[in-house]
C-alpha cells in the first residue's frame, strides 16, 4: 500500500525506512535539502541503521515537498512533525501537526492519519471535535536518538491508540517491518496512549534526575559515586541500567514531555512531577557552581551533543550551563565538529582540538571520549561508565 510520512526528523525517517521495506512510502518535508538527501539515499540524521538501510536495502521510498504528491492515494498518513513545549505560553506547540490535519481535511481524501509526534493528553479527542473528523489516531514512539531505526526493528512494544480494524492493520505494518518476533502489541484509546508516552518519558527523566542527585550528594560530601550507584543497583528491583550521571536530561523528548505532563496535572494533586522538572534545573546550577570553584577564565565545552552517535544538541543540558557560565563572566569556547559556523550562542567555536584544549582552563564534557585522555587534568565530567 501507499503510506505517507509527514516530517523527516528521527521519528519520521526511521518509520519511513521501516515501512518502505514492504510498502510504497512517500516522505514529506518542507526543507529541500532533507528531501534531496533522502532521494539520494542519504540520511538527514545521524543513525547507523538508517544510513545502512538507505544505502544497501531495497526500499520503496522517496521524498517530496508536495503535499498532494505525498498524500493522494495514501491509506495511512503518519504525522511525525516537530512539537515543542512553549515555556512562555505554558502549553505544547502542536501547530505543525494541526497544519497537516487541516491540509488532509481540505483535500477530502479517504485516509487514516496516525500521529507519531508527541502531543498533550486529550489532543486527538480535541482534534476530532475541532475539525469534525474521525480518521485520526495516536501511536506513540519509544525511540532513542542515534538508534531510532534499531528501536523500530526491535521494538520494546507497539501501542496504538484505538481499538479498531484500522488500528490492527497499522500495528501489523509495524510488526511486518520489524526483525524482532513476538512483539507485544497493546491497543487502547488515544487519550490513554497519549498519557503512556508522557508518563514513560517522565519516568526516564525521573531516573536520570535521581542518579544525578545521588551524584551531587556524593560530590559535595566527598564520597565515591560509583560505589554508591553500584551498591544501589545490585537490588534487582532497581537494576544497573540508565544510571550514568550526567549534566542533566535534555534532547528532543524529556524536557518538553516532563513539562507537558506537569501542565496536564493542572488541578490534579501532585508533588513528584514538578520535582522532576525542578531537579533538572537544580542539577545544572550545581554543575555550574562546581566549575566556578576552579576559578576558570576560559571554559571549553567538549561537544554540544547529548550522547554518543548523535548529531543532535537540541535542548542539550550543556546549553543552559553555557548560559550560566556566561552570566558569571566566564569566556566559553566550544568544540563541536558537527558545527560548521564559527560561533554558537555567542561563543567561539574552535574545532582544532589541540588549540581548543590549550585555550581552555577547564574542559566540560558531559560524556567522555578517548580524545580527552591526554588532557584529563583539565576535564570536568560526571560520566562514570563511558556510555549514555
Amino acid at each position: 500500500m501507499k503510506i505517507a510520512v509527514a516530517g523527516t526528523g528521527y521519528v519520521g525517517v526511521s518509520i519511513a525506512t521501516l515501512l518502505a521495506q514492504h510498502n510504497e512510502v512517500v516522505a514529506l518535508d518542507i526543507i529541500p535539502e532533507k528531501v534531496e538527501m533522502i532521494n539520494n539515499k542519504k540520511s538527514p540524521i545521524r543513525d547507523k541503521e538508517i544510513e545502512d538501510f538507505l544505502q544497501n536495502k531495497s526500499l520503496n521510498l522517496r521524498a517530496t515537498l508536495d503535499y498532494n504528491d505525498a498524500f493522494k492515494g495514501a491509506e495511512f498518513i503518519v504525522i511525525s512533525t516537530p512539537t515543542n513545549y512553549d515555556d512562555e505560553k505554558n502549553h505544547f506547540d502542536t501547530s505543525s501537526v494541526e497544519d497537516i490535519i487541516q491540509k488532509v481535511k481540505d483535500m477530502g481524501i479517504d485516509t487514516t492519519m496516525v500521529v507519531k509526534s508527541t502531543i498533550p493528553v486529550g489532543f486527538i479527542k480535541n482534534m476530532k471535535e475541532k475539525y469534525g473528523i474521525d480518521n485520526i489516531m495516536f501511536s506513540p514512539e519509544f525511540l532513542r536518538e542515534g538508534k531510532a531505526l534499531y528501536d523500530n526493528l526491535y521494538p520494546s512494544r507497539i501501542i496504538v491508540g484505538e481499538r479498531s480494524s484500522r488500528a490492527e492493520k497499522f500495528a501489523e505494518l509495524l510488526k511486518e517491518g520489524a526483525i524482532k518476533k513476538d512483539v507485544v502489541v497493546k491497543f487502547m484509546d488515544s487519550t490513554e496512549a497519549e498519557a503512556v508516552k508522557l508518563f514513560a518519558n517522565t519516568y526516564l527523566a525521573l531516573r536520570v534526575a535521581y542518579f544525578n542527585e545521588l551524584d551531587t550528594y556524593a560530590e559535595i560530601k566527598g564520597l565515591n559515586t560509583q560505589d554508591i550507584i553500584e551498591g544501589v543497583g545490585l537490588d534487582p528491583r532497581i537494576g544497573s541500567h540508565y544510571n550514568n550521571p550526567s549534566f542533566g536530561y535534555g534532547g528532543y523528548c524529556l524536557p518538553k514531555d516532563t513539562k507537558q505532563l506537569l501542565a496536564n496535572f493542572d488541578n490534579v494533586p501532585q508533588n513528584l512531577i514538578r520535582a522532576i522538572v525542578r531537579s533538572n534545573r537544580t542539577r545544572k546550577k550545581h554543575i555550574t557552581e562546581m566549575i566556578m570553584r576552579r576559578n576558570p577564565e576560559v571554559v571549553g565545552v567538549y561537544r554540544l551533543t547529548m550522547k554518543a552517535d548523535s548529531d543532535n544538541f537540541r535542548s542539550s543540558a550543556i546549553q543552559e550551563i553555557i548560559e550560566r557560565l556566561k552570566l558569571e563572566g566566564v569566556e566559553v569556547i566550544i568544540y563541536e565538529p558537527t558545527l560548521k559556523s564559527k560561533e554558537f550562542s555567542g561563543c567561539k567555536v574552535v574545532n582544532d582540538f589541540n588549540s581548543f584544549a590549550k585555550k581552555s582552563d577547564v574542559i566540560l564534557a558531559n560524556r567522555l571520549d578517548s580524545l580527552l585522555n591526554k588532557v584529563k587534568d583539565k576535564v570536568y565530567t560526571r560520566d562514570l561508565y563511558n556510555r549514555d
